[in-house]
């Protein structure tokens, strides 16, 4: 039997394959944003979640919903995704794909806020955030 990690790798390939405009359309646009030592990455598998971008290094995950996301079913399940996620020590950043359409610019400064506390400030390297569990980081030699 595969493990989880396996198929939710199979599975983030496969959106990566088959992402949506929107989707596209904000890869293309991160590339705007300084992030210093690190960087975003696509449908990244998060215990048991695909997230649509994530910078791991500040634990910062990017979610994109299209209008289905309004209904009442599924607007449940993504709470209780982003709980979990956050349970996790994750930050979880929501839009709707019409946000990036006629807005791409607010979308860009509400990341960059996230990533360095707000849209005025200066971009520096990106602090690693300790783990969850306290150990540190494999990139501190951890």
């Amino acid at each position: 039997m595969p493990s989880t990690r396996k198929i939710g790798t199979s599975r983030s390939r496969a959106l990566r394959r088959n992402a949506t405009d929107a989707e596209q359309a904000l890869w293309r646009a991160l590339k705007r944003i300084p992030v210093y030592g690190t960087h975003f990455r696509r449908q990244v598998p998060i215990g048991p979640y695909v997230a649509d971008f994530a910078c791991l290094k500040v634990r910062l995950l990017i979610e994109l919903d299209g209008g289905h996301h309004a209904q009442d079913d599924i607007a449940a399940k993504d709470e209780a995704r982003t709980r979990w996620l956050e349970n996790e020590s994750y930050r979880v950043v929501r839009f709707w794909n019409t946000e990036l359409s006629e807005n791409m610019n607010g979308v860009l400064d509400t990341i960059y806020a996230a990533l360095y506390g707000s849209p005025q400030s200066e971009a520096a390297a990106l602090p690693t955030p300790p783990r969850p569990d306290g150990r540190p980081s494999p990139s501190r030699g951890g």
